[in-house]
């Protein structure tokens, strides 16, 4: 193996590492995933991954403070951009990144709004309905949009196949991050002193907030799962198991009273996951 080649795979190793040790749910999903697919998918979330702990975890924990956050998030993000454009990165995880994103096709127009709202949970501890539809789509959708392009390299699909498409990735991605939370509430707010849903008070959370929130979700699980029959085989099975681990956390949060979900997480029983990756596996589809 020559170094270049030698590289790639210990970049493409360390991001498996990195979901791996962060995402089970991730990666029962991933096994789904064709080999090629499963490891370009991969190295996009393995980036994901890294801008969150800069504003959400390892660099918090460190002492930095919000304008070495943001200075930290910034040279991700110009590094990850020289790697895209010059196909080499001396972090592992940004070149492994770049390898995917040079073999889909995606580039900073994706990139960049997900970098906004990485940013944004710096300094924004409140959202408008508009800041909060643009943080969904760039914290969430656009990551949608880069596993479609990964899903459908290589193959042939009409130009309205693949808005099809592409609206059922970004339903998909903004209920993934809704749900998510739905079930962080409490935490987002009192750890970090964030409530994303606009207008919800966290400390007065209804059964009619609730509601309202929930349905907007199943709509966008509804809405993707019209779509998921026209994804490539090597990335449906995976797929659907990501929406039902999704629409199954939805149906337990829409049985947990308001008030037990500032308090408590909701999860979805190792047990019942594995009933849905079998059903997924089989080539069963969204119930």
């Amino acid at each position: 193996m020559t170094g270049g080649r030698q590289y790639d795979a210990v970049a493409v190793e360390t991001a498996a590492v990195v979901i791996r040790r962060y995402s089970t749910s991730f990666g029962l999903a991933a096994r789904l995933l064709g080999p090629v697919v499963r490891q370009d998918v991969r190295n996009i979330y393995a980036l994901v991954r890294i801008a969150d702990e800069i504003v959400d975890g390892a660099a918090q924990d460190a002492g930095l403070d919000d304008a070495s956050i943001t200075r930290t998030l910034d040279e991700l993000e110009r590094e990850t951009e020289r790697a895209m454009a010059i196909g080499y990165s001396a972090n592992l995880v940004v070149h492994a990144f770049a390898l995917a994103a040079r073999r889909a096709g995606i580039g900073a127009d994706l990139t960049r709004p997900f970098f906004a709202s990485m940013r944004a949970d710096i300094t924004d501890v409140e959202h408008t309905q508009e800041s909060f539809d643009a943080y969904v789509y760039g914290s969430a959708e656009v990551v949608g949009l880069m596993c479609l392009k990964v899903f459908l390299a290589g193959e042939r699909r009409t130009p309205a196949q693949v808005a099809q498409l592409e609206e059922g990735a970004r339903r998909l991605g903004a209920a993934f991050q809704k749900v998510n939370f739905l079930r962080d509430l409490a935490a987002d707010f009192a750890g970090l002193g964030r409530s994303y849903f606009p207008g919800i008070r966290v400390d007065a959370f209804t059964e009619a907030d609730k509601t309202r929130l929930l349905d907007d979700i199943d709509a966008d699980l509804a809405a993707s799962a019209r779509t998921l029959p026209g994804l490539p085989r090597s990335s449906r099975r995976a797929v659907v198991l990501a929406h039902e681990l999704f629409a199954e956390l939805s149906r337990r949060i829409r049985a947990t009273p308001a008030a037990d979900l500032v308090t408590t997480r909701v999860r979805v029983p190792n047990p019942v996951k594995a009933q849905i990756a079998v059903r997924a596996a089989r080539g069963g589809m969204p119930r």
